[in-house]
């Protein structure tokens, strides 16, 4: 018996360091699903902020941050999830593109060049959305002949409201 233990003690250390070399099964990967911005009619406010020209007075400034727009404007987003450069740019600006952007995980970095009044404005943008909400921080510098004339910064808001309705 004695022997029989002893031949049964090498198989049973060689199955259990078996055993031991083993790995685990590696846990499936798991995908986040991607946020992505739904087109449609969408609801903004715009509280302005900031608001700063080279001749600005303090009352002028004062009543500027009393500036909220709310507007209902249609939201066009392309296979890539990006939101139309124009509808995000407001009245600030027109023809709209995008410098760069950064969309990302329900995160917007970007910067739009626009066509505004008799010059450009360059707007950037950088907050979260969901499918059906956004809130960003906007910065506005419009230029005229090269030189900066006015600036502006806002606290955008926005949810949707549905499909776009036709024109």
């Amino acid at each position: 018996m004695q022997k029989f233990a002893l031949a049964a003690l090498p198989l049973g250390l060689a199955l259990g360091l078996a055993a031991c070399g083993s790995k685990p099964e590696p846990a499936p990967e798991t995908t986040e699903a991607p946020i992505v911005m739904k087109a449609g009619e969408w609801a903004l406010t715009r509280k302005t902020t900031g608001y700063n020209t080279p001749t600005v007075t303090p009352a002028e400034y004062q009543a500027a941050l009393k500036q909220v727009s709310e507007d209902k404007t249609c939201i066009a987003v392309d296979a890539a999830g990006v939101p139309d450069a124009d509808a995000l740019a407001g009245d600030e600006g027109k023809n709209c593109t995008y410098k760069d952007k950064l969309i990302r995980k329900g995160r917007l970095i970007a910067t739009l060049s626009c066509t505004s009044g008799k010059g450009t404005s360059e707007i950037v943008l950088e907050g979260n959305f969901t499918a059906d909400t956004l809130t960003l921080g906007s910065t506005m510098t419009r230029t005229e002949g090269g030189q900066p004339v006015l600036r502006t910064t806002h606290d955008v808001t926005g949810k949707r409201a549905g499909e776009c309705t036709k024109a």
